[in-house]
């Protein structure tokens, strides 16, 4: 079987023999019993673990499953199906664990437009908990700053949430390609860290749309969330990269509060790779 990836040695075509994917110089990459293949050179970095660890992906599953994000989930779902105007190749660019590509490859499908889909996470506890989740999805462990794809292989990049490599985005994208990107408005989570914080500091700017794109439209979900159990408030703070850089005392804010409303705020932009040269030739 002819993997969606390329090797990230010499960028050559990834063929699975047996339980491994091979290129035709011969490098080889195991594949997991989850199904997922690390073409991360983790050998050419000091660290040992890269991206979220356990206890983050399994907090964001917990959570995630629990549909308190469908909202936004069938949203962007919505978007895509309708934006997408051929038999597709999706990739998520910073899958996690999962949730977004399963549910965009299914829309995908619905519609008869899928030819093939695929994620890539820097995170391999994320990559593994994603892959066993099934859903015909290739997953691969790699850095967005770096994907083993080939140039303009995808017709659509997910990204969710995720550190924005828009010129990898825009290398592998196709002309005309389809870049959905979704981002926290100004006030996302607001009351969950003021329910940690002395001062709680709103969120950065919304991207601005990136060089080589056209600007499609953006679409706003504002919502509040009604938590009732200081487990799902506990995973949704774990879940964030707020609880990493949070303090043990501020972090015991949150061991007895088991109510709390929470507004979501997300913002969801699409834009299309430029395709002035793909029309000029």
């Amino acid at each position: 079987m002819k993997s969606l990836f390329i090797c990230p040695d010499c960028g050559g075509t990834l063929e699975s023999e047996g339980n491994s994917y091979f290129c035709k110089n011969r490098h080889c990459f195991d594949i997991a019993k989850q199904g997922y293949v690390n073409l991360l050179k983790s050998n050419r970095s000091s660290l040992k673990h890269h991206g979220d660890d356990k206890m983050m992906v399994k907090a964001r599953r917990d959570f995630l499953e629990k549909g308190f994000y469908s909202e936004l989930k069938d949203r962007l779902c919505d978007d895509i199906a309708h934006l997408a105007e051929k038999s597709s190749v999706l990739v998520d660019a910073g899958c996690g664990e999962g949730y977004y590509t399963r549910a965009a490859a299914e829309a995908l499908r619905n519609k008869n437009a899928l030819s093939a889909a695929g994620g890539v996470d820097i995170s391999k506890d994320a990559v593994a908990y994603a892959s066993k989740a099934g859903g015909g999805i290739q997953y691969a462990v790699a850095g967005v700053y770096n994907m083993p794809l080939k140039d303009e292989s995808a017709d659509i990049v997910l990204n969710i949430f995720a550190p924005n490599a828009f010129d990898e985005f825009k290398r592998i994208l196709k002309p005309g390609g389809l870049l959905s990107v979704a981002y926290p408005l100004e006030n996302h989570l607001m009351e969950l860290k003021q329910a940690v914080y002395d001062k709680a500091y709103k969120n950065d700017s919304v991207p601005s749309v990136p060089d080589g794109f056209d600007f499609i439209t953006i679409r706003e979900i504002k919502q509040v969330l009604h938590i009732e159990s200081n487990e799902d408030i506990v995973n949704l703070f774990k879940m964030t990269p707020y609880y990493y850089k949070t303090g043990a005392d501020d972090q015991k804010k949150l061991e007895f509060l088991t109510r709390l409303d929470i507004s979501i705020e997300v913002g969801i932009m699409h834009c299309k790779k430029d395709s002035e040269k793909f029309y000029n030739n």
